[in-house]
């Protein structure tokens, strides 16, 4: 968990689904990632951290569409 009060960065990380094909994606913050890694890595394959809206965190798992300047721009006007 972040400190209170502190800037939260989100990450989206995919990982396999168990006794399936295929992976799903999921978010957490960043501590919580870090969390994850120390206590099993490299099960998880980090898509992208450092991202500031837990709803853009969530908007990339959903969508899989890479969040950057030109990216988001360009996602938000094909709505």
């Amino acid at each position: 968990m972040s400190k209170p009060g502190g800037a939260k960065a989100w990450v989206v990380y995919s990982q396999p689904v168990h006794g399936q094909e295929g992976v799903v994606s999921a978010v957490c913050e960043q501590g919580e990632w870090d969390a994850l890694e120390i206590t099993q890595p490299g099960r998880r394959t980090l898509v992208q951290s450092g991202i500031t809206s837990e709803a853009e965190a969530e908007r990339l798992a959903r969508d899989g569409v890479p969040i950057g300047p030109k990216r988001l721009r360009a996602y938000r006007g094909n709505r």
